[in-house]
């Protein structure tokens, strides 16, 4: 069987070059750092600045920056710290300098370095060493540029978890019942015929079925991740003057979108971007949508229709002192198998009978097509909170908070064929298929498995993923 297994790379650490680069943001600031990683870092360090005591591990040293031209003559003081092979991020010997933040001294020590045989990074570098010389797996490597992209504190926090292995450590119990398996098959088909029992259908079938679960549950947590990671983008319609701009600046909470009495006020599209329960959310308002002759206007509503066909959440506003027309009819119809909700705006108007008929007829009609409605008032704040809840149920699913999220699609798709593979090798046993083939299937579960963490990932999608950090992390 060893001759169809299929083969897992050795990751080489083998560092050869030292590599550098500016690892804070351009422009100016109180501090910004110079980083150098590789073999010869310590000696170009000490040829880049004036050290005033020896560089010792895990310590921070003082030291000059001195002019290029006049060499006696200091241009700025640095605080200079060396983390020594393999006790560093990179795992190789690694120089951190933080001066201050000027882009001109910056940019002369980098000079320097680069004249003195270091090399520029190339973006995410520094952190696909520190894989590469198995300080992170994949996953943690993926999570550190999603803290450095994180623009909510939810963003933030599950970027850290990621950071800290949550989701390494909640495949690795998988892949160690994997591996038991695969070892109890492989020692039941070279040792058979030394009187020891082959492994019973019913042994493997229950240690399949134990597997599946925990692996549906985790691909099934890419509904919260993903969203947490990516946000979502929610189109705000309905016809002229029901209150769409008003209703946008509440969920803002600011007055980002220009309110009048006069139908048609909003033109183009205003677009903003907020955190719901740390999800982030970029709100739409578009356009009213009616016919109109006004080419200005319908251009507008125009940008609306598309903005409606490409958000991933539809909000249509419907106006409760009004009844429905034949546009809200067709808008209902139209996004009833999508992600939608309905808010009745102007509720706090609708306070006579007749104006109360119109609510009970708008909510009947939303959930004709099965959109939940929610009566709404931008004037007086009224259902504000309860839309907001309706916003974040439809945005996540339901599905809760936990630790170890797929993030992306990479790490989704190998758990979809890990599940795909380890189904075969379910179905295999089922119909007495010789536990050789069985081992095939199990082998691809495991190494869809390794490629989440990274021990089998191509170089392609490694340098795939790495090029999309920055320079210098």
């Amino acid at each position: 069987m060893s001759e169809d297994k299929p083969a897992i790379p050795e990751i080489s650490a083998a560092i050869v070059d030292t590599i550098a680069a500016i690892s804070t943001p351009p422009g100016r600031g109180g501090i910004g750092i110079v980083r150098l990683s590789g073999p010869d870092s310590a000696s170009i360090a000490a040829q880049l600045v004036s050290l005033r005591q020896p560089l010792e591990h895990s310590r921070a040293r003082l030291a000059s920056v001195l002019d290029e031209a006049e060499s006696s003559q200091q241009l700025d003081e640095a605080i200079i710290t060396f983390y020594a092979a393999p006790n560093s991020y990179t795992g190789d010997d690694l120089i951190e300098i933080a001066a201050h933040g000027s882009p001109i001294v910056l940019d002369l020590l980098l000079r320097r370095a680069l004249s003195l045989g270091a090399r520029l990074a190339n973006p995410g570098e520094f952190t696909e060493r520190a894989f590469l010389s198995g300080k992170l797996d994949l996953t943690q490597a993926e999570a550190v540029r999603d803290l450095i992209e994180a623009q909510t504190l939810t963003q933030a926090r599950q970027a850290a978890s990621q950071m800290g292995g949550a989701l390494s450590r909640r495949v690795a119990p998988l892949k160690q019942s994997l591996v038991e398996l695969i070892a109890l098959l492989e020692a039941g088909i070279d040792f058979g015929e030394d009187d020891v029992d082959v492994t019973p259908q019913s042994e493997i079938a229950r240690r399949i079925d134990s597997l599946i679960p925990p692996l549906a549950a985790l691909e099934a947590s890419f509904a919260r991740g993903r969203i947490v990671h990516d946000g979502l983008t929610m189109a705000i319609v309905g016809r002229p003057n029901a209150g769409k701009s008003s209703l946008f600046n509440r969920l803002v909470e600011r007055d980002r979108a220009i309110v009048t009495a006069i139908p048609g006020t909003t033109r183009d599209l205003v677009t903003e971007r907020i955190s719901l329960d740390g999800i982030p959310l970029e709100l739409v308002d578009t356009a009213g949508l009616r016919d109109t002759l006004e080419e200005i206007e319908q251009l507008g509503i125009e940008r609306s229709r598309q903005a409606l066909a490409d958000a991933a959440i539809v909000l249509i506003v419907l106006d409760a002192t009004q009844p429905l027309n034949h546009e809200e009819r067709s808008l209902l119809a139209a996004v009833h198998d999508r992600s939608a909700l309905v808010a009745i705006n102007k509720s706090d108007l609708a306070s006579d009978p007749q104006s109360q008929d119109l609510i009970h007829t708008d909510e009947s009609a939303a959930e004709r097509f099965h959109i939940p409605a929610v009566p709404t008032s931008a004037l007086t704040g009224d259902g504000i909170t309860a839309l907001r809840e309706k916003i974040l149920q439809l945005a996540t699913g339901g599905a809760a908070a936990e630790p170890g999220l797929l993030t992306n699609l990479r790490q989704q798709q190998t758990i979809v064929t890990a599940r795909a593979a380890l189904e075969d090798a379910r179905r295999a046993n089922i119909t007495s298929i010789p536990h050789e083939m069985i081992l095939l299937d199990l082998y691809r579960t495991l190494w869809a498995l390794d490629s989440l963490t990274g021990q089998t990932t191509p170089d392609d999608i490694l340098n795939l993923i790495f090029t999309t950090f920055c320079i210098g992390k």
